[in-house]
This record gives structure tokens, sequence and C-alpha cells, in this order.
């Protein structure tokens, strides 16, 4: 598959409605809410996606992989169709795809309906969010009118993942699970209308489509994560394990082969020539991994074996949330002084204490000792790590690499998160299946015939075996969760060099991916 021909320079359009500021802002800042908050407000109703669906707990992961790999991988392409064919154009065809996609997931009746749907959600959210941001840039003048769209957009994002973890408590408790998709929908068809009318097209620019890179990044991203989820349930050994894994080998190889030739790749991998550029997404890499993997499993613990409704999960979730956030305000106002290494270090060092604490979790835990105290040490390490991270990347980029260097930041946190997730998920159900035969010999050897029967039938153990078996394979998984967050602290350390005291980017008018003020604390919604 050959990249596009290049397409001719178009004149920029106006709004429809002529210049009004605040509502511009409001539509693009509402459209990178909802993307935002979509993995989010999707992990507090699981459990009941589980029930609904007949998800195993393992194949329950894909139901955050499916849209995180699609968004992740096909961010930079995304950013770059809105250069080429115009953002306004681009950003509404994008929010069109994700409301579509939402309607679809929350009428969907089985497993592969729903994943399907939650796939094409990533479409549309890594079209319209790189959309999004940069329109910034194309609506509003350079300096402090910009500046303060950029904090805007940015408090949103910062905000989207508590915002789903409440709205998703409520829709899931009060009305259905199908309605943390459902909600999507009016707020896309208002945002299409709305746009045109408010927001200025921006001018087209000549340039290729890297169809190639972004087919064998994704679909072989896509088989590396089928690879390691399938090895949890049918082994190593296993025909289609092994051939998922050859595939994504295959497929990542000529990606990167594809992306030494080609003229305009979707991965500039010359950005990962420079040693503090590549330790900050090795970094990124590491920590998301260990985040996707801390709110699907306590998601789970706080539903299952504490027994909490949706509504007070989305409640639990909320100091991790504020940690977070006033974590990375802190950062962000300490860069002048200190620059980006010392709180790279420190915020690495707490998020290896957050997970070891989580990894000491059991079925007799509470909410103080396995839920909070872990998440709270988490999420200030998390929020001391995104602004850093965010300014080492950009460091030495040309300005109009500047959205380049940080769109790959992004995806770096999308494609880890879902690749840690998966090989936590083949962790847990090696640990859970081992823990299930020895409960199963508990539960026999004390159950009445009646009860015998039932679980034979069933095949499920009843409380509170089956919980044991949950909490064991949960705290294996952070087990395994500690070697990435161990990586992560020697990435910190060793390969990241104190770089000077880093001046805060401007956003490129033309980048073509999300610039610094849209990489997610949230994890594009984690």
């Amino acid at each position: 598959m050959a990249t596009s021909r290049a397409l001719a320079t178009a004149a920029p359009a106006t709004a429809r409605r002529g210049q009004h500021p605040g509502i511009a802002l409001t539509v693009i800042a509402a459209t990178q809410l909802m993307v935002v908050l979509d993995v989010t407000i999707v992990n507090i109703a699981l459990p009941h996606i589980q029930q609904a669906l007949k998800f195993s707990t393992t194949d329950l992961s894909w139901v955050i992989n499916a849209y995180t790999l699609a968004f992740g991988g096909l961010l930079l392409l995304g950013g770059r169709a809105g250069d080429i064919l115009g953002r306004r154009r681009v950003f509404v065809v994008g929010v069109l795809v994700f409301g579509l996609a939402s309607l679809l997931g929350g009428v969907a009746q089985s497993s592969p309906w729903l994943l399907a749907a939650r796939a094409l959600q990533g479409v549309g959210g890594a079209i319209a969010s790189p959309t999004a941001l940069a329109l910034i840039a194309t609506n509003f003048e350079e300096g402090p009118e910009r500046n303060r769209a950029f904090g805007v957009y940015s408090a949103v994002a910062g905000a989207g993942g508590a915002v789903g973890l409440l709205l998703g408590g409520m829709l899931t408790s009060w009305l259905s699970w199908r309605w943390v998709l459902f909600v999507n929908v009016p707020i896309a068809i208002a945002i299409a209308v709305l746009a045109p009318l408010y927001i200025n097209e921006s001018e087209r620019r000549p340039g290729r489509f890297d169809l190639t890179g972004a087919f064998t990044a994704t679909v072989g991203m896509v088989s590396l994560v089928y690879g390691f989820i399938r090895a949890s349930g049918h082994g190593w050994t296993d025909p289609v394990t092994l051939t998922a894994f050859c595939l994504a080998v295959g497929l990542l190889a000529a990606f990167l082969v594809n992306e030494r030739r080609v003229p305009q790749p979707i991965t500039p991998l010359h950005l990962f020539r420079e040693r503090n550029r590549s330790g900050a997404y090795g970094l990124m890499l590491c920590v998301a991994a260990t985040m996707f993997g801390i709110f699907f499993f306590i998601t789970l613990f706080v539903q299952e074996i504490l027994d909490y409704s949706p509504l007070r999960a989305g409640f639990a979730f909320l100091p991790i949330s504020a940690a977070i956030a006033a974590a990375a305000q802190f950062a962000a106002r300490s860069q002048l002084r200190w620059g980006p290494k010392p709180f790279l270090v420190t915020g690495s060092v707490l998020v290896l204490c957050g997970v070891f604490w989580a990894s000491r979790i059991d079925v007799d835990g509470t909410f103080t000792g396995s839920v909070l105290g872990p998440t709270l040490l988490f999420g200030f390490g998390m929020g001391s790590i995104f602004v850093p991270a965010v300014l080492t990347a950009v460091s030495k980029v040309a300005p109009h690499e500047t959205g380049a260097a940080t769109g790959m930041l992004n995806t770096t946190q999308q494609v880890g998160g879902s690749l840690g997730l998966s090989i936590l998920v083949t962790v847990f159900g090696t640990a859970s299946r081992n823990e299930a035969r020895q409960q199963v010999g508990k539960f026999l050897s004390h159950a009445t015939p009646e009860q015998a029967a039932r679980f034979r039938a069933s095949g499920k153990l009843p409380a509170p075996y089956s919980s044991e078996v949950l909490a064991h394979g949960i705290a294996t998984a952070f087990r395994m969760g500690l070697v990435f967050a161990a990586l992560a602290v020697l990435i910190a350390v060793f390969v990241i060099k104190a770089p000077r005291v880093p001046r805060v980017p401007q956003a490129p008018d033309a980048g073509p991916s999300k610039a610094a003020p849209g990489v997610s604390p949230s994890g594009g919604g984690a």
C-alpha cells in the first residue's frame, strides 16, 4: 500500500457566523472532554459490561484496548489528515465517527459487536483529538488569547478523567452501562452542527498520507496485544498465540522499514536520536503500562470484592484524580526553578512505591489500606511526571516538529498502556487459574452435595472462594507492574540527563498532532 499523492494547498475559510471565540473554544473543549473521559467512563462500567455480554476477565481488557490501540495507532495520521484536508472538515468527520461508534456500542448485543464499536470510537478519537488542539492555533491569535485558550483546553483534558469516573458511576447506577456510550451521541451531533458555524477552517497544505505506516503500526500492535491476551487463556505454545506474535513481529519490522523510506512518515524516527527525548518516550511507555493496569484492576477490586456500587466506585477514584492534578500543577510551576529531571525521578519512585503497596492487596483488604493509600502515591507520582515528560520530549526540537514530538509522546502513552495492560492481564489469567485449582479443592471439601452440584453445573466458584481467586490474580498482576515501574525509575535516573531549565514551547501553528497541553493526565482517558 503506497502513500497517497500530495494534495494542493487550499485557502482557509471563516466560520459562517463570524468570530465568536467563546463559542469556538467551548466546542473544541467539549470535543476533548468527550474523547478524554471515554476510557474512565467505560472503566467504571466494566463489571456490568462483563455480566451483560459474557466477557471473561481477561477478554474484558479488550474493551479498553480496542479503543486505545486504534486511538494511539492512528493519532499522528489524524493530525496529518487535518493539515492536508482542512482541520475543521476532518474535525467534524472525527466527531461524527465517534458519535456513530458510541451509538453502535450502546446497542451492542455481543462482545465482538462492542469491541468493533470501541475500535471505531478510537478511530474517531484519533481523527478528532489532534485536530481539536490544532484548531486553537487556527482560531486564536498567538499571545495571551491563544495561551488562555490552551489553558482552558488543558484544564478540560485534566478534568476529563475525574468527570468520566463520576459520570460513569451515575449513568451505570441510575440507568444502564449502555448510557456511558449513548451519552456521547447528542454531544457529537451538537459539536458537528456548531463547528462550521463558529470555527474557522484552516489552510489546506500539500502533503502525503503514510497509510502503510499507519496500517503496519496499528495492526502490528493489535496482533502483539492479542498474542499476550490469548496466551493467558491458551498458553504460550498455542498455534494462534504463536501466529499472532509472528504477525506482530513481521508487521512492526515492516513499519520500521517503511518509516525509514517514505518522505513524510507517520512517525519521524529521527526524533528518537536525542537521548533525553527517547528517555521521555520510554518513561511514558512504562508508567502508562502501569497506569492502565491500576485503573483496570482497582475498578474490579472495589466493585467485585469491596462490593461498591458503580457510583461509589467513581467517588473512590476521585482522590487519585485530585493527586494527579495537584502534582501536575506543582510540577508545571516549578520547572523554571528545578527543571524536569528531579520530578521525573521523584515521580517514578512514587509510582514504584504505589504499585508495590498495591501488590500487597488481598481479599481482606480495605478501601483505605488497599485502594486509597496506593492510588494516592501513584497519583502524585503520575502528576509529577506528565509536564516534565512533555518538556523533555520537546527540548531541542525544531518549532515545526513540536507537534510531532508531543504527539509521539501521547501515542507512546496509549500504545504503552494497551501493551502493558495486556501483559498484566496475561499474568492475572495465569495466576487466577492456578489459584482457582486450589480454591476448588477447598470448596469441594466443605461443600454440601447441593452446592457441589450447582458448581459443576455453572463452573463458577461462590464467594468467598471466587474473591480469593480474583484478589490473588490482581496482586500477582501488580507484581508484574513493579517491573514496568522499576524500568521507569532506571530510565529517569540513568537515561535522562539533567537538561537546562526548559522553556515552555509555543504550540505549532500546523502541528500534525497534539501539542504539549494535549497530553492527557488521564491516559487519553485511562
